[in-house]
């Protein structure tokens, strides 16, 4: 007869609660039924599976060896039913203020074309994770590296820094400009998105520090203060390949250290398609 989940489950119930009683609670099962189905098993496999010597059952050897088994069989269907749900779902792209630049519509494009059953959904998520952290995105671009365990990064290129000014700030109309001259002008704070931005006040030497700060949430409200003359900003170049605004003007910053962007994933994939999709970004950047 062989051996079914139901037995492996009843084993590794058994192995992490101690004794029968506590097993059949987790599984929802008699005390009289659990132990029918732990017998079940140990006369298919043909051993004493379970040490009942003493008030706490404890596994035998060939026990142990069998829950190590099992517990990977488990693990693996578990994955499995993750992927099925998965693929009926797109694969949700997450990001915060931009994902590839000017590189974003080409990545779209060639993912449409070689994986037209595999649909992409590009998601907006203001934290600083992109929505890994909480499940709400399956892989995402980030220009700050988060402090996540479950989370792997990997560096893809770099992006200039640009200086977000209104349109009518006498900075406006250059070619570029310098960090010192941003301090220099007009006495307005430096806006800053404490959770995904990527400036600070450390861009400047201490003794050229902009005099204020504001704080926003969202590169939307990053945008709407700097276009009304409460701000300017310091973003990367992707930030303003995708946030054209009116009443705002972007300026390289000749002085500025670069961005870094980076392509991130949760340690465990939650789509069937990560992989595929992560050569396809490496594909198009590398292009």
């Amino acid at each position: 007869m062989d051996v079914e989940l139901r037995h492996l489950k009843a084993l590794a119930a058994i192995a992490e609660a101690g004794t029968v009683t506590a097993a059949a609670a987790r599984l929802h099962m008699t005390q009289p039924a659990l132990s029918r189905t732990l017998a079940q098993l140990e006369t298919r496999v043909g051993v004493r599976l379970v040490d009942r010597s003493s008030r706490q059952l404890a596994l035998t050897p060939a026990g142990t060896t069998l829950l190590g088994h099992g517990q990977a069989i488990l693990a693996h269907l578990d994955a499995a039913l993750a992927d099925t749900r998965a693929v009926s779902r797109p694969l949700r792209l997450g990001y915060t203020c931009a994902v590839l630049g000017q590189q974003t519509v080409p990545l779209l494009r060639s993912w449409r074309r070689a994986h037209p059953h595999a649909p992409l959904e590009v998601v907006r998520q203001d934290n600083r994770t992109a929505g890994l952290a909480t499940g709400d995105t399956d892989v995402a671009v980030l220009r700050t590296v988060p402090d996540d365990p479950r989370i792997r990064t990997e560096a893809l290129y770099t992006e200039d820094r640009v200086a977000a000014l209104p349109d009518d700030h006498p900075l406006a109309d250059r070619d570029r400009v310098r960090l010192a001259d941003l301090t220099a002008g007009p006495d307005l704070p430096l806006a800053l998105w404490p959770d995904t931005g990527t400036a600070s006040v450390d861009l400047w030497p201490p003794a050229r520090r902009p005099a204020r700060t504001v704080d926003v949430r969202n590169v939307d409200e990053w945008l709407n203060l700097i276009a009304t003359g409460g701000a300017f900003g310091v973003g990367a170049a992707g930030t303003a390949e995708s946030h054209g605004h009116p009443g705002v003007r972007f300026v390289p910053v000749a002085d500025a250290p670069a961005a870094t962007v980076y392509l991130a994933r949760p340690a465990h994939p939650t789509h069937p398609h990560t992989d595929a999709f992560l050569a396809a970004v490496r594909d198009v950047v590398s292009g």
